[in-house]
Order: structure tokens, then sequence, then C-alpha cells
């Protein structure tokens, strides 16, 4: 089979392996070959048809998601366009990163590099957008706990390099370009990154456990005014449903922006649910748009039996212009409180980390579609905050998570007036490394990455690959 025709299979074997094992309902286990058969290529292929192949390869792979970024209502259209090619163009750059150092012998800092910039990037993504970041390699491996555990020294970082560094060291081992002892150090250092995750004992969570319960409604109602008669029968409504929560019930999540309240009807609310929560012996967190003095904010209400209630005002809100955006955090009883989209930055929830705390309850609201990987966003925030999760999400998939990362109840919303998820979650530790140290690993990369680039520029340890040369090509 001549370039051309390898280069075409390569193309399709990577595309349909990103197809299946990233996305919205992604294979986890189909993620971490996906890149190989593009890695394998570049080295044998000239430079511009190794770029074009990665970015074809990427961007075809991820068509599962272009219809949800085309009609999503929280990603503006051109910012849908900017998230899909610029990922494209992010692999690509991967790949020609991992192809030049190849070809120049490196076997290790190709390895290394490749998976370094691709984390790098998404870090420096993550910081910039306005809408955070979700739904990439790490997001692929939420449930499976044993490889997302690293996140808790890591942070998510971790886990991003980790899927694409083995794919990254197996195409190093095999590239024409890379000789003797040069094929097997990208190898070793997988070994010993799996072979850490194998035998890394994590303890058990031991703490007390709180039965929190979940209750979303098949369809996303936003903000419904609670002063009118609509208002009042959805408040019933919920009223009704907690009222028949199974016994032992401590806390339950009603999704985000469930109701809209002012100075006026706030009270009528609260009122509401104060009494069930005295009667059930429990304490009842609400999604809320709230119109106050000092601006609108989206927030989550929590309304314990007795006392006064405390609100959380959400931090991001994306590009909404005309809702304010909060910067404390705020807990009802050691339990703290976020709201959706939070969950797609660092913070709050390396504060709420760092605090120590142990349970978060977010009210949330997705798109059907979207519901699978926002879910385990807000997962792998708890997983490195040291914290688990009560995430009720209308319209997505409600879940209960503690804090290694293991799915204790979970349901989507579809296909019912109410979904009620219910279990024992335990109270995770809080004060994770990472939550004390940040994203030290991202930083990390970024200096891998670096010491990559310059390693390009440093002296030749195997022979650059000709037309003439037998090893150029890709039956080789």
């Amino acid at each position: 089979m001549n370039k051309l025709g390898w280069a075409v299979v390569a193309t399709v074997a990577s595309a349909v392996l990103f197809f299946f094992g990233t996305g919205l309902d992604p294979v986890p286990e189909l993620a971490w070959p996906a890149p190989l058969p593009i890695l394998l290529l570049a080295p044998r292929v000239p430079g511009a048809a190794a770029l074009g192949c990665a970015f074809a390869a990427y961007l075809a792979g991820s068509a599962g998601t272009w219809s949800y970024f085309w009609h999503s209502l929280s990603v503006p259209r051109p910012a849908a366009i900017a998230i899909l090619g610029g990922s494209a163009l992010l692999f690509a750059a991967s790949t020609g990163l991992f192809r030049l150092l190849v070809r120049r012998g490196h076997g290790l800092p190709a390895t290394l590099a490749a998976p370094a910039l691709w984390t790098v990037v998404l870090y420096g993504v993550s910081l910039l957008n306005p809408t955070g970041l979700m739904g990439t390699l790490m997001t692929t491996q939420a449930d499976r706990p044993s490889v997302l555990r690293i996140a808790a020294v890591t942070g998510g970082w971790g886990v991003e390099f980790l899927v694409f560094l083995v794919p990254a060291a197996v195409a190093a081992a095999l590239a024409p370009g890379v000789r003797g002892a040069a094929r097997l150090t990208g190898l070793v250092a997988v070994a010993a990154a799996l072979g850490g995750l194998v035998f890394w004992s994590v303890p058990p969570l031991t703490g007390p456990s709180t039965r929190i319960a979940l209750v979303a409604p098949g369809q996303s109602r936003w903000a419904v005014d609670v002063a009118t008669p609509d208002g009042q029968a959805l408040l019933r409504s919920y009223v009704d449903q907690i009222g028949r929560l199974p016994d032992g019930v401590r806390a339950v999540v009603l999704p985000e922006a469930a109701f809209a309240v002012d100075r006026a009807s706030r009270p009528r609310l609260v009122e509401a649910f104060t009494e069930v929560a005295r009667t059930r012996n429990l304490d009842v967190v609400t999604g809320v748009l709230d119109t106050t003095p000092e601006g609108r904010f989206n927030a989550a209400l929590a309304v314990p039996p007795s006392g006064a209630p405390v609100e959380y005002h959400k931090w991001h809100n994306g590009d909404s212009k005309n809702i304010a955006s909060g910067t404390e955090l705020a807990h009802l009883a050691g339990i703290g409180l976020m709201v959706c989209m939070d969950v797609n930055f660092a913070d709050p929830s390396g504060e709420y980390g760092e605090a120590g705390t142990g349970l978060v309850l977010i009210p949330a609201s997705d798109e059907n579609a979207d519901g699978w990987v926002h879910s385990r966003t807000a997962l792998i925030r708890g997983v490195e905050n040291g914290f688990s999760v009560g995430w009720s999400a209308a319209h997505g998939t409600p879940t209960l998570a503690d804090a290694r990362g293991r799915v204790l109840a979970d349901a989507h919303t579809a296909g019912s007036a109410f979904t009620v998820v219910v279990a024992d979650v335990p109270i995770g530790p809080g004060k994770t490394p990472y939550a004390r140290f940040g994203d030290w690993f991202a930083w990390l990369c970024g200096l891998v990455a670096a010491a990559g680039i310059v390693t390009l520029f440093g002296r030749t340890t195997g022979k650059e690959p000709t037309r003439a040369d037998p090893t150029a090509t890709v039956g080789a």
C-alpha cells in the first residue's frame, strides 16, 4: 500500500476511535488508542500530510458533538466553531511536535512533549473560555475511578496527559527515526505511571454518610415566577415530591433556576420549603433566579428545618450580561453550595476543597445531550478537591458521587415528570494535594512542552529520514 493509502487508513481509524471514545457518550477504553494511528503515520509522511490527517481525524471524530454545539443554548455558534476547529488544530499541532521530535531520534521527549502540549493548551483554554471546559479526554475516564484518582494530586490535567501519553509512547517506540534504547524510554515511563496506578492504594472513605435525594423534572422549566399561579403549582408539586421521599433523607436538591423570586415573593418560597423541611427534618436546596437590590443572581438557596436560609450566588454565568456573579463560598451546616456552570472552572471547587468541605450540592440545568458529560465534570471536581457531589440537573443526569469518583446513583431525566435519585453519600476528606497546590501539573506540562520545542534546536540523535531512506515509508 502506498503512502496515500496508509494516510487514509490512519485517518479513518483515528476518526472512528475518537468518535466512539470521546464526545457526549464515550466508550472510555477507546479514548486511549484514538491518537495512535495518526501518531504512527506522522513520521512516515511529509509534514503537511501529517498535520492535515491529524486535523481531519480529530474533526471527523468529533462529529457526534456537532449538532450539540450548533444548537447549544449555552455555547454561542462562533465559540462552538472555535471549540471544534481549535481542538482539531491542537491535535494537529501536538502531532506535528511529536513528528519533528521522533524524526530527530528523540523518543522520550516526543512521548512527553506531545501530550504536554495538548494538556497545557487546554489548561489555557479553561482560563480564557467564558464557559469553562468540559468534555475533554479526562471526562472520558470519569466512570473509571481507578484512573481518575490521580486527579486528587494532579487535577484532571494528570488524566488528560496520561490518556495521550500511552499512544505517544507506543508510537515513539515504533517510529522509524528512533533507535536503540530511545525506543524503550517512553514505554518505561508509561509502565511506571500505569504501575503506580495499579499499586497505589487509596484509603476508603470511612467518615459519616448523609442520605441525599435529587429531584429533577424531565422538562426544564426555567425560572418560573413563584408569585404566579403556575409558580405556586410548581412549588406544590416539588413539596409533594419531597413529602414522598424515603425516610432518612437529610438533604434534597432541586434543579438550577427552578423558581424566580424577588424581595416580595421570596418569603413565600422560603415558607413553603421551611414547612416541608421541618416536617421531614431535612434541608431543601433549590436553584432560584433571585432579584435583589444588589442585582439579579443565579443562586442556590438552602432552606433548613430551622434557622435562616443560606444563599450562594453563582460565580460563572458565561456571556449572560444581565446576571451578576458571586465571589463567595456558602455553607449550610458544613455542606457547600454551587450552581451548574461553576463546575466548568477550577474555582470555586478549589476553594471548597481548600476549606475542607466534604460535600457540595449543585442545582443544575442541562440540554439533555450533555447531561452525562456535565455531571461527570462535577464528579471530576469532587475527586480533585476531596468532596462528594450531589448534582441535580433538569433535562440532564442527576448524579450522586463520592469523593473517590464512584457513582453512587444516577439517572437520566427524560421520560418522566420527575426523576428522583437517592443514595447514602459519604462525606469526603477535602484538602487534597490538588486543593492545596492547584494547577501545578498543568504548569509542569507547559515546561515539558517548552523543553520539547527547545530540543528540536539541539543536537540530532538519530538519522533524519529522506525520500531515499526505506524507513521513511509507511510500510517500514
